[in-house]
Order: structure tokens, then C-alpha cells, then sequence
């Protein structure tokens, strides 16, 4: 049908054209509104999952220092305050160029650094921002993981050698391979949220610092026996555990970086399950293994369960993540005794076994119980065949040599300059007064009666 238009009818066509205009420009009006409250809502959600993370450095102090001895109290909460701290900045400087810049092979990234992509006059440049915060807690997150398992006869000034280093260098290259846009991302592996880029990273980190340290006087006795040597506060060691499971809400869902990706809630849920998992089977580990039910093994427990399925979180089904969660618990009981008893490496608080070897197994579980359905690819269990199962191997194998070989290396010039390890007189006294002058609770007495 064809109008044409008259004296009398243009009028009417042209009121018609401008609503028409009207109502298109609305339209428009409100597609960008709607854009904008959702570029708002991300960000919001990033921030606020980051301020969730940034707070698990309080669950990690108080986890390591209730699993150490009274003494080094102090030193535990220092080690923990300088990670955050000079991590954030050997981060912003170095790190984040590696782990995001324009890829050099697949390696590691060239651009970026000094946050130089960040830029308040854009949204693109403010996003940077944001992402620069969220991504700089899970970097502190890594290197803490170490401190439990050299705590109690490191050096301070050592530490924090450290520190600067697997912030700046050896976490964000594994960052980039499987985040950055690097060879493993390439291939297709899947770390949602860090199983390996920031678990394994801090186990296996912390393994060769073990060994290269050594073990604590009286750990072990001429004949190859271990000693327990008791945490000073289990209350404390707990409350550490329930607020990394709370901020735990914050790693898993947060990792999508987007308050509109409503997966979020699926990922809550997976990472809520594991955890519970977790705690029951290493609570049920334990008191099969040791006649009662240990509180330290169900808290690693808990623990276990989180990291093995922050891998997968956004990726298996809720059934799936209590099967990931109920082994990791047990997998933790039979490291920490294989670690400790076997190998004869002193770890404190089990941060090897919690983080290095459940990180691993979750990483491995994704080529297993993955499901198209909740995105990505589907795992072995479901129809997928073997072919992520190599992957997710390949990424955990490859993880693990670049890791520990840095790590050793580091350890081993700082071991041979400045020196890794305490002498034995500060180590008897305790840290906090040999290193830091102080004591973490002065004026108390502990009385011992026949």
C-alpha cells in the first residue's frame, strides 16, 4: 500500500514521523541506560568480590598463627601484612604487565606494566581499574599461602625477597598462561577461579621452600619419627577458616567479573558444597585414621574442598562438586601424614597438602566432571573422552615445573646471600622477639601443675 501524501495529510505524516523519532530516541535512550547500569553492576560486583578476597588475608593470619606456636604469633601476622603489602606493589609495577599484556609466544605478557592501561577519563580505562584490585588480592592470595608452610624459622628479610618476587614474577606468568591469553588458554584448559593459577602456585612455592629450609628443632626424632608440635589456638585457626570460606564467595563467583552473569549462583552453590564436603570426610578421615574426630584435619578439610573445586566451580554440577569436595577432604588427611611422616618436610599448618596437592586434583577433576551444560566442555564422566583430562594434566604438570624450579631458585640465592633460616637460639626464644622485638602476648603466663 502506498500513501500519498496531500495538503491536507501533512500534518498527519509529519507528527506521525515525530513520534516515531521520538519513540526511536527513546529506545536508544534507554539500550544505553541499560548498557550503562550493567557496566555499573560489573563493577560493583568486581569490587566488592576483591574486598571479599582482600579479607581472606585476615582468615589466612589467623589460620596460620592458631596452627603455630604462641611465640611467632607475630611474625605469622607480619608475614601476612608484607605479602599484601609489597606484593600490591611488585604487582601494579611488573605483574600485571606480565600476566595481561600482548603475549611475547604465549609466555608471558610485555605491556601494562605500572598499571599503564588504567585510565579514569574512559570506561574501558576505569574497568582497568577494577580488574587491576580484583586480580591484585588473588596475587596476595598465592604468595601468603607460603608463609604457613616456612613458618616459625624464616628469616623476615628473606620473606619478604620472597614475596616480591612470586608477586612480580612467578605467579604472573602462570597467570598468563592460562588467563592472560597464554599457551594453556590456547589449548583450552580450565581454572575457573584459580585451583592452579593461585592455589598450586602458593603449594608448590611453599614446597621448596620447605625442603630447602628445613624442618623445626624436635620435629623429628634420629629414627625418622615425627613429633607433633601443637598449634597455641585452634579457636583462632577456626575463625581463620570460616572467614576464607566467607570470602571464598567472593573468589569463585566474583571470578566471572560480571554482577549480570546470574552463573553466579551456581557458583556459590558448588563452591557452599565442596567446602561441607570436605570438612565431613576429613573429619571422618581423621577419626577413622586417629581414633577421634580432629578439629585441625576437619578445618583443612573445609579448606580442601574450596580449593579443589575453584577450578571447576563454574563448570561441574552441584552432585559433582560434593563428590570433588568429599575426596579432597580425604585426599588432605593422606598427603599431610605422607608429607609429614614419609617425606619427613615440615609443614605447620598442611599448606602444601591443602593448597599444592587438593589445587591439583581439582585442576585434574574438571577433565573428569565437567559438563557442557554449565559451560566450557564436557569431562570424561560425561561423554567428553580424555581429551581435557590431558589438558588439565598437561597444565598441572607444566604448573608445577616452572613453580618449583623458580621457587628453588630464589630460595636458593636468598639462602646463599642473605640467608633463609633463623639460628637456632632465635628460634628457640621465638620469632617475634628475635625478629621483631616483641612479644604477641606480653604479660601472659602459661602454669604448668604436677
Amino acid at each position: 500500500m502506498v500513501f500519498k501524501l496531500t495538503r491536507k495529510s501533512t500534518p498527519v505524516a509529519l507528527l506521525i514521523l515525530a513520534l516515531s523519532l521520538l519513540c526511536t530516541g527513546t529506545a536508544f535512550a534507554q539500550e544505553a541506560t541499560a548498557q550503562s547500569n550493567a557496566v555499573a553492576i560489573d563493577t560493583v560486583w568486581t569490587l566488592i568480590a576483591a574486598f571479599l578476597v582482600f579479607f581472606m588475608q585476615a582468615g589466612f593470619a589467623m589460620v596460620e598463627t592458631g596452627f603455630t606456636r604462641a611465640k611467632n604469633a607475630a611474625n605469622i601476622m607480619m608475614k601476612n601484612l608484607m605479602d599484601f603489602s609489597v606484593g600490591s606493589i611488585g604487582f601494579w609495577a611488573i605483574g600485571f604487565g606480565i600476566m595481561f599484556g600482548t603475549s611475547v609466544l604465549g609466555l608471558f605478557g610485555k605491556t601494562g606494566f605500572f598499571l599503564s592501561t588504567g585510565d579514569p577519563s574512559t570506561g574501558a580505562g576505569l574497568w582497568q581499574f577494577a580488574y587491576w584490585i580484583f586480580q591484585c588480592v588473588f596475587a596476595a592470595t598465592a604468595a601468603t599461602i607460603v608463609s604457613g608452610a616456612m613458618a616459625e624459622r624464616t628469616k623476615f628479610v628473606s620473606y619478604l625477597i620472597y614475596s616480591v618476587c612470586i608477586s612480580a614474577f612467578i605467579y604472573p606468568i602462570v597467570g598468563h598462561w592460562i588467563w592472560g591469553g597464554g599457551w594453556l588458554s590456547a589449548k583450552g584448559m580450565i581454572d575457573f577461579a584459580g585451583s592452579t593459577v593461585v592455589h598450586s602456585v602458593g603449594g608448590w612455592a611453599a614446597l621448596a621452600g620447605a625442603i630447602l629450609l628445613g624442618p623445626r628443632l624436635g620435629k623429628y626424632n634420629k629414627d625418622g619419627s615425627s613429633n607433633a608440635i601443637c598449634g597455641h589456638n585452634i579457636p583462632l585457626a577456626a575463625l581463620g577458616v570460616f572467614i576464607l570460606w566467607f570470602g571464598w564467595f567472593g573468589f569463585n563467583p566474583g571470578s566471572t567479573t560480571a554482577g549480570t552473569n546470574l552463573s553466579i549462583a551456581v557458583i556459590a552453590v558448588t563452591t557452599n558444597l565442596a567446602a561441607a564436603a570436605g570438612s565431613i570426610t576429613a573429619m571422618f578421615t581423621a577419626w577413622k585414621r586417629f581414633g577421634k574426630p580432629d578439629t585441625s584435619m576437619a578445618l583443612n578439610g573445609a579448606l580442601a574442598g574450596l580449593v579443589a573445586i575453584t577450578a571447576g566451580c563454574a563448570n561441574v554440577s552441584p552432585i559433582s562438586a560434593i563428590l570433588i569436595g568429599a575426596i579432597a577432604g580425604i585426599l588432605v588427611v593422606v598427603s599431610v601424614e605422607f608429607i609429614d611422616k614419609v617425606l619427613h618436610i615440615d609443614d605447620p599448618v598442611g599448606a602444601i597438602s591443602v593448597h599444592g596437592v587438593c589445587g591439583a586434583f581439582g585442576t585434574l577433576a574438571v577433565g573428569i566432571f565437567a559438563q557442557k551444560a554449565y559451560g566450557g566442555a564436557d569431562g570424561l564422566l560425561f561423554g567428553g573422552g580424555f581429551k581435557l583430562l590431558f589438558i588439565q594434566a598437561l597444565g598441572v604438570a607444566s604448573v608445577f615445573v616452572w613453580v618449583f624450579a623458580a621457587a628453588l631458585v630464589v630460595f636458593s640465592v636468598v639462602k646463599a646471600t642473605v640467608g633463609l633460616r633463623v639460628i637456632a637460639e632465635e628460634e628457640l626464644k621465638g620469632l617475634d622477639i628475635g625478629e621483631h622485638g616483641m612479644e604477641s602476648y606480653s604479660g601472659f603466663q602459661i602454669f604448668t601443675t604436677q
